[in-house]
């Protein structure tokens, strides 16, 4: 009985559904996957732990390898920076269910002399990455360029070696302003590259574009601005060389968006938006009650993502990366109060 009141002390506290009183103990969620968004979790699981009680233990360990843990049903929750296709829903073997935890940039970070600020038209990030441009002096990139001085030095790409949500953004937008790259390499957490170097995780791919002269990569925004890194201005489909930052990021989510959040928002129709932006989402079952599981155990799951939909977004904000707008929240709340266990709404 008095376990039960706890809990229903915790679905009524008056700061709202999503925002129980901090709890003594301790408790432990796991979760593991995307590393996109690593260094905002990290920093997000720490302040929940002090603030909650509750620690939340969570690996990066790529976008593949969290849908992988879900489905295996290992982990409380999955982070992906693509959401689950049809295909992959059905092999979970129940419903699974998507919250948006931020928004992030996928940006082309290079190693040329002097880091200067490149621009790049989406033509040109195709070929560089088929290998059809290989000099950093190509003709090419010099007429967007002007004024640029760049060597007469081979271009040497680099991408992800593991599966990856970052590499379905970057994909997924080539194969939008690519038929080609659709139909030779295709989108996907992992795909046959053409060519180049692999580094795992984010961070894998950033330390070998810092070693490697002459290289070019895709990484997080976050990651580029850690290590100091130069990134490009990209060309959108409205023809604007935009800059990736927090507000570019957040206005290319600026559409409707399906009610289940599961949407691509590369080469956005926005005007001022950055066209390789993405959600970060974290997954898991809508019914908790599997597996030995408790009932208190999938409370503290329901009231973390609750959390982080809104104390959490100031965390994400103040670590560059771009904050969920109020009709994206208000959708991702209505996915977590559909979340039952035994058939019985967890959020009343």
């Amino acid at each position: 009985m008095k376990k039960t009141w706890i809990i229903l002390a915790i679905l009524c506290a008056t700061a709202g559904l999503f925002n129980p009183p901090a709890q003594a103990g301790s408790k432990e969620l796991l979760g593991a996957g995307a590393t996109f968004p690593f260094p905002f979790y990290s920093k997000l699981f720490d302040t929940y732990n002090q603030v909650k009680g509750v620690k939340v233990n969570y690996q990066a360990i790529g976008s593949g390898g969290g849908v992988q843990q879900i489905k295996a049903k290992t982990v409380d929750f999955g982070g992906t920076d693509a959401f689950l296709d049809g295909k992959e829903m059905s092999e979970a073997g129940a419903p699974l269910l998507h919250v948006p935890t931020c928004l992030g940039g996928v940006v082309l970070t290079y190693n040329v002399p002097g880091d200067p600020t490149l621009k790049l038209t989406p033509s040109l990030i195709v070929d560089i990455f088929l290998g059809r441009i290989e000099k950093w002096n190509d003709k090419r990139i010099l007429d967007v360029n002007p004024g640029v001085q760049l060597p007469d030095q081979n271009i040497a790409t680099v991408h992800r070696s593991d599966g990856s949500g970052t590499t379905a953004v970057f994909v997924d937008y080539l194969s939008k302003v690519s038929a080609e790259w659709k139909e030779r390499v295709g989108a996907g957490k992992s795909v046959n590259w053409p060519n180049g170097l692999g580094g795992k995780g984010n961070s894998g791919v950033a330390g070998l574009v810092k070693q490697v002269p002459g290289s070019i990569g895709y990484v997080e925004l976050i990651y580029a601005v850690q290590n100091k890194m130069p990134y490009a201005d990209i060309k959108n489909k409205s023809g604007v060389f935009i800059k990736p930052s927090m507000k570019s990021i957040s206005v290319a989510a600026n559409f409707a968006i399906p009610d289940d959040t599961r949407v691509s928002i590369v080469d956005t129709p926005a005007k001022d938006g950055y066209p390789i932006s993405g959600f970060t989402w974290l997954v898991f079952y809508k019914e908790q009650k599997y597996g030995g599981r408790s009932q208190e155990r999938a409370t503290d799951l329901v009231n973390l993502l609750g959390w982080i939909l809104h104390d959490g977004q100031g965390i994400a904000e103040s670590l560059d990366y771009a904050p969920l707008s109020a009709d994206v929240v208000k959708k991702a709340e209505a996915v977590l109060k559909s979340t039952t266990y035994d058939g019985v709404a967890i959020v009343q």
